[in-house]
């Protein structure tokens, strides 16, 4: 049986959740004029940019290499809370289940916490555990 697991990590930001939140559910698009090193493309395949169930391919490089992962979104209003559920691209061709859940929770009037929760299983015990992907 292969082995499967949760990583779970908390990250300070500033700003208020609200405009967190509304950047990853519907301004995917300008992550690569952001943080382009590390995310290259956002692309919808299918849906709207923050639609619920709407599929979406993401671009990147980790650990210099360029990788896609192609999700669908579940999206959740109101606890500001989104699901990538992983469909296709490199992180699949070694994991059975690699879903990515982001929350926004307030602290202060203009600060906010991403609790980032990654939950995988992987395809055979060869492959080593994904914490390359959670630092991405």
């Amino acid at each position: 049986m292969a082995t499967s697991g949760t990583y779970v990590t908390e990250v300070p930001l500033k700003g208020t959740a609200e405009k967190h939140y509304k950047r990853w559910k519907s301004e995917n698009h300008l992550f690569p004029d952001t943080i382009g090193h590390h995310i290259q493309n956002v692309t919808v395949h299918e849906g709207e940019w923050d639609s619920h169930g709407g599929i979406k391919i993401w671009n990147y490089t980790l650990d210099g290499k360029q990788e896609v992962y192609k999700e669908k979104r579940e999206i959740d209003d109101e606890n500001k809370t989104m699901t990538a559920r992983g469909l296709e691209g490199h992180v699949m061709e070694h994991f059975k289940v690699c879903d990515i859940v982001v929350q926004f929770i307030p602290k202060t009037e203009d600060s906010c916490v991403a609790k980032i929760t990654m939950i995988w299983e992987k395809r055979n015990d060869e492959v080593p555990e994904p914490s390359s992907y959670m630092k991405l």
